[in-house]
């Protein structure tokens, strides 16, 4: 309403995409996307890409055509591109904080609606890496699946294999060592350990003698990431990169009109 008011149909102008501080970016396609959805002749300048850490005050893009495409599509492009970059920051801080070791850090299915094909991608594009897509392209025994099947971590692996694809892989999660003990045991292919403290992943590790990959998760925070990669597991999951990563400060301002 605003922009109808104010601006008339035939003015033209452009628009500069700015960093306002250090950040990762990402979401530039859907950026660009949100312009050309809503006027196909906005042209789009992108001068960054995808995973390149920029300053603040950096130039990331231009968007040049009609004002009033320009201001319709701001705050939409503007939200998707502020929470994708704020996504690859974390995901770029958190593997910086494991770097020089094998640990690979995860994301989840911890994502906004509508929001998970653009979270994974900014999340890959910070540098860290994507667990399953969703429910439907792997096997992830949770603790309220082996709750359905009488609270048996061997029931639930056995009814795993017995109807899983041949060649998805299954992983359990598990809480306590007997439980661990009863999923190498039965076969699992992979093992998350949820909520445990150092000292039983570490009991863990051993116990597993690198049979199979571990995966650990929850109360994952950045400042124990350092002490998880020296215990040996191989993945920790962390849905905060996607569920608790801030929005970057990211600014559209008009250049000029004609």
């Amino acid at each position: 309403m605003t922009t109808l008011a104010l601006v008339p149909a035939e003015s033209l102008g452009s628009a500069e995409l700015i960093a306002k501080e250090r950040l990762v970016i990402a979401g530039l396609d859907a950026f660009a996307r949100v312009f050309q959805r809503v006027d196909p002749e906005v042209r789009i300048e992108l001068l960054s890409s995808d995973g390149q850490e920029v300053q603040d005050r950096a130039l990331v893009a231009r968007v040049h055509g009609r004002l009033r495409s320009l201001l319709t599509a701001e705050r939409t492009a503007l939200n998707i591109i502020q929470r994708t970059s704020g996504m690859a920051t974390m995901a770029r801080q958190v593997m910086d904080a494991v770097k020089g070791t094998r640990l690979r850090v995860l994301d989840t299915r911890k994502t906004s609606p509508g929001m998970r094909s653009l979270s994974k991608l900014a999340v890959k594009a910070g540098g860290a890496f994507n667990h399953r897509f969703g429910l439907f392209d792997g096997i992830l025994i949770k603790d309220n699946h082996i709750a359905a099947v009488g609270g048996s971590v061997r029931e639930a692996l056995r009814r795993a294999r017995a109807n899983a694809p041949q060649l998805v892989k299954i992983e359990i999660e598990v809480t306590n060592l007997e439980q661990l003990a009863e999923a190498l045991e039965e076969g699992a292919d992979v093992v998350m350990l949820d909520n445990m403290d150092d000292a039983q992943i570490s009991r863990a590790v051993e116990l597993t003698a690198g049979r199979i990959p571990l995966e650990v998760s929850g109360g994952i925070t950045l400042e124990r990431l350092p002490r998880l990669a020296k215990l040996g597991v191989d993945f920790v999951s962390m849905g905060a990169l996607t569920h608790s990563a801030r929005a970057m400060d990211l600014s559209l301002e008009i250049l000029q009109a004609s």
